[in-house]
């Protein structure tokens, strides 16, 4: 596969500018407002929703998990073992916490490393997360044996009738918590290595086998709740397996090697990634305090229907869940680049697109609660039905209003905006529900746990604006206002240029553009046709030659930067993978008739890098 042949000798083109990047100075706001994905986002928003399915399917899988064993749990076992369950919950949470932690430190700090194309020290990143995640998955599962053998967790609530329970579904539960924690981490990594085919066969697989286990060991082996538990932890094991057989196998780019590892990155990823899990942190107290809230006011009956309508639900949380997950990937790489142009297309996409989506997911779980609540309690007359009908036709308002918190806490976890990050992760995973909960649940039972939930929603999505509203002392005006960008990050609008383009009368355009940007900033004739000369080599041969790979529609991004007295420019592609470099290393120097452009672009640039990140072809020409 040959992408370098000379395209533009001989050749000349007009066709109007591309122009896309220049609807940015449009003056009326609401032109601006339905162009908010206008074309250069098409290859970020392609992207995105390339990634976005197996990252909720990754997310959804601790769900199926849970409805699987809430299914068991109500029809094999009993309400009590439904109530074990929910009280288990602010466990899972505390784990979830360590998992976000040392998953999003390091997605983000990975995400900066391979943006500036440090390969080394991502795979250091690499193996120091694994390694982290192992040790203290092992002093957790050990913490949890000991507390379940020796009835230790009365910290948790509940009778003695539910206690009993708990400790046999916590004994179940802590075989599986090394395997959840670190394949938490491995899935991250097979999406930065564009192997998320292995995760989704793991996937398949788990669900398999969960459902199969669960069969055996609850309702023929009637091993009740230790068997709920027991079911999805080996499950964990063969999907954890799966995954890891692939870094194990020498096909990787990222190896697990402490010898190569930068052990002061260790306090880097949790620096990085504790913030963003304060909110899991908090949220682990707040379901305690919850907890006691609705054993106090309402009694088991309350406890058992929040933990039905919660393991359902936790299936469409997937949906904000994974649509997170790929924005955290993105936000890294972006901040890594210094891109703000990308930066806020990742959060226009997870706004203007996914908000929609999910907003009309919750319709739909609304509309069919009374189906729902029938997979779990059949009596209508019975209390715990009519609690879980509401919980059904009320939680699902809370998913669309997260996807704005957790997106803003991801931001300025990445960007290093600490009070904010403190800020929302205390109101969201605690202060708000526990303070509303403990206002609305004498007045309104269970119905005062669910709108406690709904509010703390309202709360957390306006809070930064609010928040922006102070620092900049105005409404923000559009989305780099609203994320607080600071004005010194990346190249300002004046000093880069942003296209995208689809065919050969675009790249000639941007390289028109190019030329005359480079004359305006003073760049010397040799210096501004280089530039322009590389931009057609590159980009025109993506065109002629990558695009017609397939049947489907392409993007290039093309972005030049001045940066003090270098150009950089960088070409984006989705296109079948090639490093330029190798093509370079079989050349035959003797024959200087063939791969004439990519002669021309070595010479012509400084240095020239390339990295294949999610599947994207990513070369950056220092000119």
């Amino acid at each position: 596969m040959n992408y370098y042949t000379n395209n533009s000798a001989g050749r000349k083109f007009e066709s109007p500018a591309v122009g896309a990047h220049n609807m940015c100075c449009a003056p009326d706001a609401a032109l601006k407002a339905v162009n908010m994905l206008t074309e250069d986002s098409r290859l970020i928003s392609k992207l995105f929703f390339r990634l976005l399915p197996i990252q909720i399917l990754l997310a959804a899988i601790g769900a199926v998990n849970g409805i699987v064993s809430g299914l068991f749990a109500s029809n094999y076992v009993g309400s009590e073992a439904m109530a074990a369950v929910g009280l288990y919950g602010p466990v899972n949470t505390f784990l979830a916490a360590v998992g976000v932690m040392l998953m999003g430190g390091s997605q983000l700090l990975c995400g900066k490393y391979m943006g500036r194309n440090e390969k080394e020290r991502t795979n250091s990143v690499f193996s120091l997360d694994i390694l982290i995640s192992v040790i203290l998955s092992a002093a957790v599962t050990a913490a949890l044996a000991v507390a379940a053998g020796f009835n230790l967790t009365g910290f948790l609530g509940g009778g003695e009738a539910e206690r009993h329970i708990l400790n046999q579904y916590i004994l179940g539960q802590a075989i599986g918590v090394l395997p959840l924690v670190v394949s938490q981490q491995l899935s991250a990594f097979l999406s930065l290595e564009n192997r998320s085919k292995r995760t989704t066969a793991a996937s398949i697989v788990f669900i398999a086998v969960n459902l199969l286990l669960n069969y055996l060991f609850v309702a023929v082996g009637k091993m009740g709740a230790f068997g709920l538990a027991l079911a999805g932890s080996l499950g964990q094991w063969v999907f954890c397996g799966i995954q890891a057989h692939y870094f194990l196998s020498g096909k990787s780019l990222l190896r697990f090697s402490l010898r190569d590892s930068r052990m002061k990155d260790v306090s880097e990823i949790i620096r990085i990634g504790y913030p963003g899990a304060l909110a899991n942190g908090y949220m682990t107290l707040r379901g305690l305090a919850v907890n006691a809230l609705i054993t106090g006011f309402v009694g088991g009956a309350g406890l058992s229907a929040m933990s039905a309508a919660n393991s359902f639900l936790g299936i469409f949380w997937a949906l904000p869940n994974g649509v997170l997950a790929v924005s955290r990937m993105l936000i890294g790489v972006s901040i890594g680049e210094e891109d703000r142009k990308s930066l806020t297309d990742v959060m226009r996409v997870a706004f203007y697109r996914c908000v929609p989506i999910m907003c009309a997911v919750s319709a739909l779980l609304i509309f069919l609660a009374k189906p729902l609540t029938g997979l779990y309690y059949q009596d209508a007359a019975d209390p715990v039905y009519q609690m879980t009908v509401m919980g059904f036709r009320l939680l699902p308002i809370c998913m669309p209003l997260a996807i704005f918190c957790t997106h803003f806490t991801c931001y300025a976890q990445a960007s290093g905006k600490q009070l904010l990050v403190h800020i929302l992760s205390l109101l969201d995973g605690l202060v708000c529900v526990a303070a509303f909960t403990f206002i609305l649940i004498p007045f309104l039972g269970m119905n005062g746990v669910y709108a406690a939930n709904i509010l703390n929603g309202i709360v957390c999505a306006v809070f930064p604006l609010l928040y922006s509203c102070v620092r900049r002392k105005r409404f923000p005006r559009d989305m780099e206002e609203a994320m607080d960008i600071p004005d010194g990050f990346g190249a300002a609008e004046d000093d880069r240029i942003d296209s995208a383009v689809h065919n050969m009368d675009e790249v000639v355009t941007v390289s028109e553009k190019i030329s005359a940007f480079c004359r305006e900033k003073g760049i010397d004739r040799r210096r501004s046709f280089h530039a322009a000369l590389c931009l057609e080599e590159m980009a025109g041969n993506v065109v002629v030659h990558g695009f017609p790979k397939d049947n489907r529609k392409h993007t290039a991004d093309i972005r030049l930067v001045k940066k003090n007295d270098d150009l950089i420019l960088r070409v984006k592609d989705d296109c079948p993978a090639f490093d330029p470099a190798e093509r370079r290393s079989i050349m035959d120097p003797e024959d200087k008739t063939r791969n004439i452009g990519i002669r021309i672009v070595y010479g012509a640039a400084k240095d020239i890098q390339y990295q294949n990140m999610f599947g994207l072809n990513v070369t950056t020409m220092r000119i």
